[in-house]
C-alpha cells in the first residue's frame, strides 16, 4: 500500500546511482532560496580560508600550479580537500531538514529552513570540524585515503540532524551505513563528488584562463577568479550536501526498511506507528 502523503521529491524507495544525483538537485531545487543562499556565504568563506594558505605557497591563478615548492603544494590541496568537508558538512545541516520534510511529503519555507529552532547547529558545526580534520589527515598521506575519508564521513550530518545521534555515535553511524552493502552509499558519495568535480574544474580553471588570455595583466583578474569559485562552488557544495541527505535516506531504505516502516506510519488509521514519526522529521 502507497503511503498517504504528499509527493515530495524523494521516493520511497532504493535508488540507482542515476536517480540518487537527479534526486538531490530535485531537492536542492525545491530549496532553492535557503541553500543557494547559505551556499555561497560558505563558499566565500572558504576561499577567504585558503587565500592566505596559497599565497604563503606562492599559488597563483589561473592554473594554481606549484612552482618548486612540491610538499608546500600538497599540504594546500589537503586543506582545500578538508574546507570542502567542512563546508558541505554544514550545508549538510540545512539539506538534511529539508530531505527529512519532504519524504513526509511536506516542504519547509525558507525562512523555517534556515532558522536556528531544530537546527542542531552547534552538534554539526562539531561533526564539520571533525570530517574536514580527518578529510584533511587522509588527504595528506594520499588520494587513495582521501578517498576513504571522504566516503565514510558524509552521512554524519544527516545522522545527526534526522536520526537525532549525538556527535560520536553520529559519526560511528555513519562509516556503519557507509559501509554496507559493499560500501555502496561510500562509492556513491565519491562518485557525486567527481562528477561534480569535472563541472567545477571546467568552470573554475576554464573560466580564468579565459580571462586572464582576453585581459592580460588586469589588476582584478585575481578578484574575478576568487568571484568565480565561489559562483560554482557555492551551487555545487549544496548539491553536494543534498545528496549527502538523500543517501542517508536512500541507505536507510534499502538496507533498514524505512519505506516500509514509513508506508505502514502514514497510512490512515496508523496512529500508534505515526507517533514515531519525530524520528524521521527536523
Amino acid at each position: 500500500m502507497q503511503p498517504s502523503r504528499p509527493p515530495g521529491v524523494i521516493p520511497l524507495r532504493p535508488l540507482t546511482l542515476g536517480e540518487l544525483l537527479d534526486t538531490a538537485i530535485e531537492l536542492l531545487r525545491r530549496n532553492a532560496v535557503a541553500l543557494l543562499l547559505a551556499g555561497p556565504a560558505v563558499a566565500a568563506a572558504e576561499q577567504a580560508v585558503l587565500y592566505p594558505l596559497r599565497a604563503a605557497a606562492a599559488i597563483t591563478p589561473p592554473g594554481y600550479l606549484p612552482h618548486g615548492r612540491l610538499g608546500g603544494y600538497w599540504l594546500v590541496i589537503a586543506a582545500g580537500f578538508a574546507t570542502e568537508a567542512v563546508v558541505i558538512a554544514l550545508l549538510g545541516g540545512l539539506a538534511a531538514r529539508a530531505a527529512a520534510s519532504d519524504l513526509l511529503g511536506e516542504h519547509l519555507p525558507a525562512r523555517r529552513l534556515l532558522a536556528p529552532t531544530g537546527s542542531r547547529f552547534g552538534a554539526v558545526a562539531v561533526v564539520a570540524l571533525v570530517a574536514g580534520l580527518a578529510v584533511g589527515v587522509c588527504t595528506v598521506v594520499g588520494l587513495v585515503p582521501w578517498v576513504i575519508g571522504y566516503g565514510l564521513v558524509g552521512l554524519a550530518v544527516p545522522t545527526l540532524v534526522i536520526d537525532r545521534y549525538g556527535v560520536g555515535r553520529a559519526l560511528l553511524r555513519s562509516a556503519r551505513l557507509s559501509v554496507r552493502a559493499g560500501m555502496r552509499a561510500a562509492s556513491v558519495r565519491v562518485a557525486g563528488y567527481l562528477a561534480w568535480l569535472a563541472i567545477r574544474a571546467a568552470l573554475t580553471l576554464g573560466g580564468p584562463f579565459v580571462l586572464y588570455e582576453l585581459f592580460p595583466g588586469q589588476p582584478w583578474l585575481p578578484g574575478a577568479v576568487v568571484a568565480i569559485a565561489v559562483a560554482v562552488n557555492g551551487v555545487a557544495y549544496p548539491a553536494l550536501a543534498c545528496l549527502d541527505a538523500v543517501l542517508h535516506l536512500e541507505t536507510r531504505m534499502r538496507t533498514e526498511g524505512l519505506d516500509i516502516w514509513l508506508a505502514r506510519a502514514l497510512r490512515p488509521g496508523a496512529a500508534e506507528v505515526g507517533a514515531d514519526l519525530p524520528r524521521v522529521l527536523p
